[in-house]
């Protein structure tokens, strides 16, 4: 019999179903039902297995959903769980690193004498405060006096004082070539001979015809000398006298004019020896043997250029050229050196020669020219050079490496390190500059040590050590602590030299 209160629910089975999950449960207990997040409790409610969703049937109809209520709730409880505990680890590693690389829990940014090196390390990577506190590792230099140059750079170009293109003079066949291509040569010497034989034949007949017109021009004088003498005696006219002593004068020219045909087709066949203009170096061959030569060849026999000595023509600022004559007007000799295009090696060292007459207006420059003898043959024809002139030198000058003066909002500066090993911002004038050294005009005195490798953590009153200073072999922890940490603040700092940081050394500076 059937409980009061309950109603018999009746279950069709579906076609393919088992028997046992399509079987209808009939219950009197209570039954909690959560939908929604509503909690509903019924009697007599019928309980079934669930079954797992089925797919769509074929005649479209959707398939039975999985409830949600079907999901255990210690499997819900131990997601949550995990995902807390991956958001912890998260933010247990973020607070790590923060920490690592920014500790800003010490204040005071340095470690206990006792503290291991590695303790002092992180420390000096921690944030400005810090480094501030920290001795920074740093290089100096001492100030000293000597002479310093005034020398005025600038670029240039290897100009030889001759460069001969070889033409022959006379038309004619090329015989030989008595040269080798690159040959240094000597002024003089034979280079080329063109077939010398049409002017030898022309030479010696025009000899033929001079010696046929002397001997008529001294048949031409005895004769006037008898004329003469039967002209004293007034045997003949006088006419007669006149006319034999205008043929007289009239073969002197004749034998004046054959002498000198004698001597051009003597010169011809000098031409035809070709010889070499100049002393220098020759070229490549333009003409082989064997070719018709004329004088008005295009490219010649052969370039000749001079080599020894050579000039190098450069230019200056028309601003420099007030000193530089107040120079060459005393009759000194102005000292030039010749580097080669990465300015590093010297090449060649000369004298200042001579000036040009006008300052070019379109660039405002005026062009130089240095002589060089150029015994090594570094120098070569249109080569590009750095030049250096001397134009004075400054007796008694206060020398300072250059990566010492550094660039800020104050102007240039340099930081002097005092005897407590502390630093202080000086700025100062600078003279000429020359290459590595820096002559100062005013703001150093010699035997002051300034900074000049490490200065892009430094500001005014900044502490730094010297290693060149440290004891080498220092024992106890607190010697230990105090180098390990000190390089490797200079490590994590990468202090690179002055030049690499004007921009950070600015607003230290202006601190």
């Amino acid at each position: 019999m059937l409980a009061s209160g309950t109603r018999p629910a009746i279950a069709q089975q579906s076609p393919g179903r088992d028997a046992a999950q399509s079987r209808v449960r009939l219950t009197s207990k209570p039954v909690t039902d959560r939908t929604d997040g509503r909690t509903t409790t019924a009697f007599g409610k019928l309980h079934a297995p669930a079954a797992p969703a089925s797919p769509k049937s074929p005649g479209g109809a959707p398939g039975r959903p999985t409830d949600k209520r079907d999901t255990p709730p210690g499997v819900v409880k131990s997601h949550r769980g995990r995902n807390i505990a991956l958001i912890v680890l998260a933010l247990l590693i973020l607070g790590f690193v923060l920490w690592r690389w920014h500790p800003w829990g010490s204040p005071d940014g340095a470690s206990a004498p006792g503290a291991s090196g590695t303790h002092s390390g992180r420390a000096g990577r921690g944030g400005p405060g810090g480094m501030a506190n920290m001795p920074q590792p740093v290089h100096v230099a001492t100030a000293t006096q000597g002479e310093m140059p005034v020398v005025l750079t600038a670029l240039g170009t290897v100009t030889p004082l001759a460069s001969v293109t070889v033409l022959p003079q006379l038309s004619g066949i090329l015989q030989d070539v008595y040269f080798k291509e690159g040959q240094m040569v000597k002024k003089g010497d034979l280079l080329a001979q063109i077939d010398p034989r049409p002017y030898q034949i022309s030479l010696d007949n025009a000899q033929g015809t001079l010696a046929r017109d002397e001997a008529l021009l001294q048949t031409a004088r005895l004769d006037l000398k008898r004329y003469q003498t039967l002209l004293a005696q007034d045997s003949i006219a006088s006419q007669q006298v006149d006319t034999q002593a205008s043929l007289v004068r009239q073969y002197e020219g004749t034998v004046k004019s054959d002498k000198a045909n004698v001597d051009t087709f003597k010169l011809d066949l000098v031409y035809a020896r070709i010889t070499a203009p100049v002393s220098g170096r020759v070229g490549l061959r333009q003409v082989d043997p064997g070719n018709y030569v004329t004088p008005s060849l295009t490219n010649g026999i052969v370039v000749i250029t001079q080599l020894q000595p050579i000039s190098v023509i450069f230019t200056t600022s028309e601003d420099n050229l007030q000193q530089i004559l107040e120079q060459t007007q005393t009759g000194a000799k102005l000292s030039v050196t010749a580097y080669d295009r990465s300015n590093t090696k010297s090449l060649e060292g000369g004298a200042l020669e001579t000036l040009d007459n006008q300052i070019d207006t379109t660039t405002g420059t005026v062009k130089l020219r240095a002589l060089f003898q150029n015994s090594s043959n570094l120098l070569f024809p249109n080569q590009f050079v750095n030049t250096r002139l001397l134009v004075n030198t400054i007796k008694d000058a206060v020398i300072v490496p250059t990566s010492a003066v550094l660039n800020g909002s104050m102007g240039q500066f340099v930081y002097v390190v005092k005897a407590d090993n502390t630093v202080t911002v000086r700025p100062v004038k600078i003279g000429p500059v020359d290459g590595e050294r820096t002559s100062i005009k005013s703001g150093l005195q010699v035997g002051e040590r300034v900074v000049i490798d490490g200065s892009d953590r430094l500001k005014e009153g900044a502490k730094i050590t010297i290693p060149a200073d440290k004891p080498r072999g220092a024992s106890g922890a607190r010697g230990a602590s105090g180098a390990s940490g000190a390089w490797a603040a200079s490590a994590a700092s990468g202090a690179s030299g002055a030049r690499a940081h004007h921009g950070r050394h600015a607003s230290q500076a202006s601190q």
